[in-house]
């Protein structure tokens, strides 16, 4: 991918839009808001196959249709950070034989704070001299004003030069929030549209009483900017980094009426059913909240039957979607009970047919 149709992509927002649109009009969805990214650099992470080439080695990706090769030496769609990192990297790899021997892959995750991590898949065991290595590219790095972490992944093994984290900082209406990101765990692509993303969902939620519930919390991102506009905050998630970036962002943060639980969305509406105990919740007095919005920014399968009735229970219900088609398949449901007050289109993916979307839903 060496060019964008930079020119083109007004044009295909609108389509996008269009589609989103016509798929929402059978629930008497308001009119879309919109929500550009920007046109070029606008995603945070990326990953690429390495090809070895009679002594020379480049990143390549493949075609989603033909599925054939085709090497990538820039990217427009990724961070400045990660293309520059790209040029960079490579001809310092290649001084190292230990560095790109049986080396297939390398992955990149950056922020807007300027920070990078570099993944390094193997396809052998890393060693002491693989160490020395890799420590060595990575003061390197440093000397070229990089703010960079290395770590190097093999069957069973991870070998981490400092940490397996950066710190982001996103500004969300005039604040400044530190998001704790840890490789190879779920973040949001597209660092200044989730700026977008958050600052609607705190405009949905502005004026709200009582408590708020939300599943699937990841590292936080929704809840530790929804906090502020609700007594209390209680989150689930099941994926143990996650877990663990989200209490660090809780504190970074200074929040301190919002407790995440590790449990599955699916556990914790066995829980509230009283299907079944856990005891991970044996400290948490469930009675003590008073949960009438719930927020939801499910994978791409969406909400399952159980949970969509369990979302049906709450006056307010704000939920995110990256498959608009599962999305309306829960609508079909949850519109039942409740009207769309507000639905909105996020561009995090440009250039793709991906829409990720928003509505927020009040009992009718």
């Amino acid at each position: 991918m060496q060019s964008l149709p930079i020119e083109q992509y007004d044009e295909l927002l609108a389509k996008k839009c269009q589609k989103l649109t016509a798929l929402l009009s059978p629930f008497a969805a308001p009119k879309l808001e919109l929500f550009a990214s920007p046109a070029q650099h606008f995603r945070m992470r990326a990953e690429f196959r390495v090809w070895h080439d009679q002594g020379d080695l480049y990143h390549i990706m493949f075609d989603q249709n033909t599925k054939q090769r085709y090497r990538v030496d820039h990217f427009p769609i990724a961070s400045e950070l990660i293309n520059r990192m790209m040029t960079i990297l490579l001809p310092l790899l290649k001084q190292q034989d230990v560095l790109t021997r049986k080396l297939f892959q390398i992955d990149y995750l950056s922020t807007l704070s300027n920070k990078i991590i570099v993944s390094l898949l193997y396809h052998k065991k890393l060693d002491e001299q693989w160490e020395a290595a890799a420590q060595a590219l990575k003061v390197r790095l440093e000397s070229l004003d990089f703010n960079v972490h290395i770590i190097g992944r093999a069957t069973k093994q991870k070998i981490c030069l400092t940490q397996d984290f950066v710190d982001e900082v996103l500004a969300v209406n005039g604040k400044n929030y530190v998001y704790r990101q840890v490789e190879n765990s779920f973040t949001q692509p597209n660092a200044r549209v989730n700026s977008k993303m958050l600052e609607w969902a705190i405009d949905c939620t502005r004026g709200s009483q009582g408590d708020l519930l939300e599943l699937y919390c990841g590292n936080g991102n929704f809840s530790i900017a929804l906090a502020q506009n609700f007594r209390k905050v209680l989150a689930t998630e099941i994926a143990k980094p996650s877990v663990a970036a989200a209490q660090f962002n809780i504190a970074a943060n200074q929040i301190d009426n919002l407790q995440i639980i590790r449990m599955s969305a699916e556990e914790f509406t066995q829980a509230m059913n009283g299907v079944r105990a856990f005891n991970r919740l044996k400290d948490i007095d469930l009675s003590s909240y008073e949960c009438n919005t719930i927020f939801v920014d499910p994978p791409r399968a969406g909400l399952d039957a159980d949970t969509v009735k369990l979302v049906q229970n709450y006056d307010r219900i704000l939920y995110i979607s990256c498959n608009p088609h599962t999305l309306c398949d829960n609508l079909q449901t949850l519109t039942q009970t409740h009207r769309i007050e507000r639905a909105a289109l996020f561009d995090q993916f440009p250039y793709t047919d991906h829409t990720e979307s928003g509505v927020w839903l009040v009992r009718k």
